[in-house]
């Protein structure tokens, strides 16, 4: 089975002061874990990048570095996640017969290949799967300060990446999006809008997704 991998690395990182996935993280670029792990998975063929337009020349360097054989592009993203994944998306030659799509987010550093292989081995036949893990804390619906309702967590799976999807239906995805001028913060809900089917597949506490100083500083103690 052919796989191509996307590596969503264009947010801004304005609370860490610049593009957070080029931050140093256990003596090497954040991204760079992400594309070691890749790059030592058997089942993916290759890897398409997606990053801001005037970090191309530095992520290019960071992929030839630690990706040198999978690395098919690393492409312009847009304004925003969606659009960046879907410039990903459209790179991806149909010429390569790619039949399923790995998306991960560039801040995540700490996917192992365990994850990655379930979740890939869950999406087949139509059927997409993301990573993801059961909510621990007790959430509570507000309106400002004030508390509405305890939502009962038993139902409620936070969303990780990796999430695999059927080639075809992440391309028909994305278009629809297009279509309807849907701004979604993940690519298993552009999947849900299609009505096509998605599966859980258990994830990582420890995959988490740096976005703040203090994740960044999570993220050096874990990496030692």
């Amino acid at each position: 089975m052919k796989i191509a991998a996307i590596v969503a690395a264009a947010g801004r990182g304005e609370r860490l002061g610049g593009p957070k996935q080029l931050l140093d993280v256990g003596g090497k670029p954040m991204v760079a874990w992400t594309l070691e792990l890749l790059e030592r998975a058997g089942n993916v063929g290759g890897i398409y990048i997606a990053c801001e337009v005037d970090d191309r020349e530095r992520f290019t360097a960071v992929a030839r570095e630690y990706a040198p054989s999978k690395v098919r592009a690393v492409v312009a993203g847009g304004a925003t996640r969606q659009a960046s994944v879907h410039a990903a998306l459209i790179s991806i030659s149909p010429a390569s017969e790619t039949e399923l799509v790995a998306v991960h987010d560039g801040a995540r550093p700490f996917l192992t290949l365990d994850v990655l292989d379930r979740t890939i081995a869950a999406a087949h036949h139509g059927v997409s799967a993301i990573a993801a893990v059961p909510v621990k804390d007790t959430i509570k619906a507000a309106r400002g300060e004030a508390v509405e309702h305890t939502i009962p967590r038993e139902t409620l799976w936070a969303a990780q990446t990796p999430q695999v999807f059927p080639y075809d239906v992440l391309v028909a995805a994305h278009a629809r999006g297009v279509v309807d001028r849907a701004t979604e913060t993940d690519d298993a809900a552009l999947v849900e809008r299609l009505g096509a089917p998605v599966r859980l597949v258990m994830g990582s506490y420890q995959n988490i997704k740096i976005t703040t100083p203090e994740d960044l500083e999570m993220a050096r103690f874990i990496a030692g």
